[in-house]
């Protein structure tokens, strides 16, 4: 009696998990129908999701399939020297299940909700790219050598105070421009640079969005004069004046969890109006400004305009460099 009851409770525990796997396979399902996917996940993740949600389903069919096969209880007998059925008490039971139940459930019920100004307050607003600090000068290429010629592991292995002494030297006498050579990085951002300065406007979309912020971090005086065009939602700080707010939009490289918040200032007359969160789209002209002891870029607003959340809230990367 006790076998077979412990053999109902192995396929009771089999079914379950089955039927949980193929919850997350059918809420996976629901958000790539419905468009919701993309306030969660990056398009550049979406082959992850569409293989996640088909490797769900079939584990979760599996597990099913499993719970009603036969030979169980020779799997429970195997004399292997390990216990096969689930341990705990059915509280310790219930609570574990419900780790994976309630996201389920929530994701069904709970509505689809953007990242908004409260949620740029708590991470903090960016008004820049930060590009210009991603190659630290200790990222160099350039080649530790012995007085014999010998190579990097090699002069480490002979003399490691030598090692450090030539690498820090190396570190101090290297400027952080020079990592920005005519090749590659600073490469592509100059082209990028002289094609929107050809242009009449400088236009701002969702698709060259990272990379316009990007180029005029490490070009804006070229940029003073242009005029500008770009939309996004209203964030308001205490610290700035009046006159001037962010207009931001949240970028995303993988998922809502690496959200940044990258933003723009502006500055009108007639700002009282606009309250957070709204959406706006913007044209003026370009100049820049200091804040927090760094340049960025500042619109002098010529016309703005109250407007719909766009389809796609987010910007993301777009890999082209």
């Amino acid at each position: 009696m006790d076998n077979e009851q412990t053999t109902q409770d192995l396929g009771f525990h089999a079914y379950l998990r089955g039927i949980i796997l193929i919850g997350f396979s059918l809420l996976l399902i629901a958000f790539i129908l419905t468009g919701a996917i993309r306030y969660y996940i990056a398009p550049s993740m979406m082959p992850f999701v569409y293989f996640a949600t088909v490797v769900f389903l079939l584990l979760g069919v599996i597990q099913i399939i499993r719970s009603t096969a036969k030979g169980q209880e020779e799997e429970l007998l195997c004399d292997c020297g390990t216990d096969h059925s689930m341990s705990g008490s059915p509280m310790t039971k219930v609570l574990i299940y419900a780790i994976f139940v309630v996201p389920i459930i929530s994701g069904f019920v709970v509505p689809d909700k953007v990242l908004d100004s409260s949620v740029a307050a708590n991470r903090g607003v960016q008004f820049s790219t930060g590009m210009n600090q991603s190659i630290a000068p200790g990222d160099s290429t350039g080649s530790l050598e012995g007085e014999s010629g010998t190579s990097r592991a090699e002069l480490f292995l002979e003399d490691p105070d030598e090692y450090y002494r030539q690498l820090e030297e190396q570190n101090s006498n290297t400027a952080p421009e020079d990592f920005y050579t005519e090749e590659g990085f600073n490469s592509y951002y100059r082209e990028m640079a002289d094609e929107m300065l050809a242009e009449d406007r400088l236009v701002v979309t969702d698709e060259n969005y990272l990379d316009v912020m990007t180029m005029l971090e490490h070009h804006l005086p070229e940029f003073a004069g242009k005029e500008i065009e770009l939309i996004g939602f209203v964030f308001r700080d205490k610290s700035f004046p009046n006159n001037q707010l962010a207009v931001a939009r949240f970028g995303m490289t993988c998922c809502v969890a690496d959200a940044t918040v990258y933003a723009t200032m502006i500055e009108a007359d007639d700002l009282d109006e606009l309250t957070n969160d709204m959406w706006v789209r913007v044209e003026g002209t370009l100049s820049q400004t200091e804040f927090d002891d760094a340049q960025i870029p500042l619109i002098h607003v010529d016309q703005l305009e109250v407007i719909d959340e766009p389809d796609s809230p987010y910007v993301f990367p777009s890999f082209r460099f």
